[in-house]
């Protein structure tokens, strides 16, 4: 697959990753490469990335452990601490290898240790390579809240092979899956025709989508970087999805949901309220709801859970002069941003959401 050259950095894949990371981390330009993995991705993926990867940089690993859980600042003081305890210096760079989790941490990690010094992303899970690892955006959770303190830094490079897919989990894989489906919802019609056969597609077709998902992403980020305006149409299904998987986080009577399986709730809930908003075709909106609910498992929600789910919107990100602002459809492909809706017309989405089952 070709190089995606972003404004600020290549995206590698495949049969580039290695030879590129190679060409990158050489004595010349950096003191020290230290590896952030997770419990999961040091077994599972940095002896494969050890194998292939050839410097003569000193290197050192730093392991956290696994889960959105720990996507904290105490981590972050850990994983400071360790840096500053083996040496690491201005001139040292940072190769995060993981999940969104792990990107988003150590991103967020190398922006402010020292004020900043260089990183790499290698996105293992699928969420990561089509997601998490492309933009720029880095942080952490307050909390249950997702992401809210943090910075946008880009990476040197982006490092996608996709043969890590192989050690992720079902579950994993349809978090990242909803990621995708987003892209086709907000950008490309054709690219989300793809998904209404999803039994069809090969391991080949897999590599094209997550490429073209990728280009999707930088097409938007490349025109509005710093989220002033059109990025924001990447959070679709995220103002409610974000709130869902904060209150099931907090709450041991809800399920636990990864990120993508919140989102694909929330891509639902707020299609729902595209359409009763007179921006959505309801065919269209019949279509996406039974796309994504063949792919996802139901969930249930008692008016006791959407009450507290409401409040938690008040922490979007997106937000502005206290009013929440939702990103919704105008068609499949064509996104709008910056709209609103009231408490009655979520709790009819979430009525709605709930009559598929």
């Amino acid at each position: 697959m070709t190089t995606i050259n972003t404004p600020h950095y290549p995206v590698y894949f495949n049969d580039k990753v290695y030879a590129g990371l190679s060409a990158l981390v050489q004595p010349a330009k950096y003191s020290m490469a230290i590896l952030i993995a997770d419990s999961n991705t040091s077994q599972h993926c940095l002896p494969t990335l050890l194998g292939a990867f050839a410097t003569e940089v000193p290197i050192e690993i730093i392991e956290i452990e696994a889960g959105e859980q720990n996507k904290t600042i105490e981590t972050c003081t850990q994983v400071w601490e360790a840096l500053a305890e083996i040496g690491a210096d201005r001139k040292s760079i940072i190769i995060n290898v993981g999940g969104g989790m792990v990107t988003d941490l150590g991103g967020f990690i190398a922006a402010t240790f020292k004020r900043g010094i260089d990183f790499v992303n290698v996105p293992t899970s699928l969420l990561g390579m089509v997601d998490a690892s492309i933009g720029g955006k880095t942080g952490v959770d307050l909390g249950s809240l997702k992401n809210q303190v943090g910075v946008i830094t880009n990476p040197k490079a982006v490092f996608i092979d996709t043969t890590y897919l192989q050690t992720l989990p079902q579950q994993e894989m349809r978090s990242g899956l909803a990621e995708m489906l987003k892209h086709g919802l907000i950008a490309d019609r054709g690219y989300w025709n793809n998904f209404t056969d999803l039994e069809s597609l090969t391991s080949d077709d897999l590599d094209v989508l997550i490429h073209r998902s990728v280009d999707i992403k930088n097409e938007i980020v490349s025109q509005d970087p710093l989220e002033k305006g059109l990025r924001k149409v990447l959070n679709f299904g995220h103002t409610l999805g974000h709130a869902i998987e904060s209150y099931c986080l907090e709450n041991e009577e809800m399920p636990f949901l990864l990120h993508g399986e919140a989102i694909a709730i929330g891509m639902i809930l707020e299609a729902f309220i595209s359409t009763e908003q007179g921006l959505l075709q309801p065919e269209e909106y019949r279509e996406i709801k039974t796309v994504i609910s063949s792919l996802f498992q139901a969930v249930s929600f008692s008016a006791n859970d959407i009450g507290p789910i409401t409040k938690l919107l008040t922490h979007d990100k997106k937000n502005e002069y206290g009013e929440v602002h939702f990103v919704l459809l105008e068609a499949i492909g064509r996104p709008v941003y910056g709209k609103k809706a009231d408490k009655n017309l979520i709790y009819k989405a979430f009525e709605d959401y709930s009559k598929q089952y």
